[in-house]
């Protein structure tokens, strides 16, 4: 027997509670129809003209309702008569290649056969201009080239930084049209200056640029399309700090402020940029963001399908499974590092060799005297908080919760033989 299980046999995992965590469900029943409606406004598809190339700019993961967003755009430049095509809009994603970036668009549902345009992905960009800081502002070559650029994205709050603007369209302006080589300026002085850089770089492009309107999207915390607003590019500055604040006020999470162990069953670049949202687990990459549960100790177990190896976020926790590290692809996580200037979150937490080892492990580490007293709490993953499990220690509290409901007995995890749940 290996002296880490001696270590680990015989901590115990607590019996466990499934229950429901309700939130602020305001939805916006067809939210295509509200877009539509949106781009009927002035300064929206009014600005476009007949004949004209419009870049398209779409990109951001495990936004709700994206592709049927997308095509009801697409189909509103080409009433319009002009000529849509999509771009990438993404950063370093997609392994930093323009077959990569593609390959990410048609997992959101975004190919050229489900919008009826072009998709024009090219890491290839320009520089038109630098910052007073000296950091050079650079854009897609092909979107530079368009008679007109518009933007789609949802706005949220950022997983490292804290401002006026965060995640949204303004930075799906600075940095994912400005593709790696723009994502890597704007990260190149750190997060610390982030909610200065965005804005500025962003700012600057929309005044060089054909940046003729935005399309903004807030989600409430079942990741529903709960508002939709289209922003001519001279509002979005100022529209864009009360939507941010909106997406805050409606941002899922954990109803306990102090959690002794906190499991993620998967984590993943459809997830969060972060593999799983910092918001929601209290951890984040870096000094300049805050929120969320105090965590004394947090297991990730495994990574979705869809990131195809991308384990950026492993770092922030503190066990992970062997599982887990079979599957990264070194490159396309350390490629988030290199970009972000962040590489705290790249690297590979304590490594068990099952999930029951890396959750033994977790609670016989969580700084309590007595391991059967463990607060735990276990998510499937940081975007669906509607139904968690948390242990029995944790009932009574979720019982005086007016937002709680209890919906089972308490019950034991099960393992199969290899030491995984079922």
């Amino acid at each position: 027997m290996s002296i880490l299980r001696k270590l680990l046999d015989d901590i115990p995992i607590p019996q466990m509670i499934r229950i429901r965590q309700k939130f602020d469900a305001t939805v916006i029943e067809d939210p295509v129809a509200v877009l539509e409606a949106e781009l009927r406004k002035p300064g929206a598809v009014d600005s476009l003209k007949p004949g004209q190339q419009v870049a398209v700019a779409v990109g951001s993961r495990g936004v709700a309702n994206i592709a049927a967003l997308t095509k009801a755009l697409i189909d509103a430049v080409k009433e319009a008569g002009a000529h849509p095509f999509i771009v990438p809009c993404m950063g370093s994603h997609g392994g930093a290649t323009a077959e990569g970036q593609t390959e990410v668009l048609h997992h959101l549902g975004v190919s050229e056969e489900t919008m009826g345009c072009p998709i024009r992905s090219s890491m290839d960009v320009v520089q038109i201009d630098q910052l007073p800081n000296g950091l050079p502002v650079y854009v897609d070559r092909i979107a530079s080239e368009a008679d007109a650029i518009v933007v789609i994205n949802r706005v949220k709050p950022h997983t490292a930084f804290r401002g006026t603007i965060e995640s949204g369209i303004m930075k799906m302006i600075a940095i994912g049209l400005g593709k790696q080589k723009g994502a890597e300026a704007c990260h190149q002085l750190g997060f610390k200056y982030m909610a200065e850089n965005v804005p500025a770089m962003a700012k600057l492009m929309i005044d060089k640029l054909p940046i003729k309107f935005g399309v903004a999207l807030v989600e409430n915390a079942y990741d529903e399309t709960c508002r939709v607003e289209v922003l001519p590019a001279g509002e979005i500055e100022e529209r864009e700090p009360a939507l941010l604040e909106e997406a805050k006020s409606r941002l899922p999470k954990i109803l306990f402020d102090q959690i002794d162990v906190l499991v993620i069953d998967y984590i993943g670049k459809n997830i969060s940029g972060d593999g799983m949202d910092p918001n929601v687990t209290g951890r984040y990459p870096t000094p300049y963001a805050h929120g969320g549960p105090d965590v004394s100790k947090m297991v990730v177990l495994d990574l979705t399908p869809e990131t195809k190896g991308n384990a950026n976020g492993v770092g922030t926790a503190d066990f992970t499974t062997q599982r887990l590290v079979d599957q990264t692809n070194l490159d396309a996580t350390y490629a988030n590092g290199l970009t972000s200037t962040v590489c705290a979150p790249t690297k590979i937490a304590t490594t068990l060799e099952n999930q029951q080892y890396a959750i033994k492990a977790a609670v016989k580490t969580c700084n309590i005297l007595d391991y059967t007293t463990c607060k735990m709490v276990r998510i499937q993953d940081t975007l669906h908080l509607g139904e968690i499990e948390i242990s029995v220690n944790l009932l009574e509290e979720a019982r005086q919760h007016p937002d709680i409901e209890i919906l089972t007995e308490p019950y034991d995890l099960i393992f199969d033989s290899e030491g995984n749940l079922f």
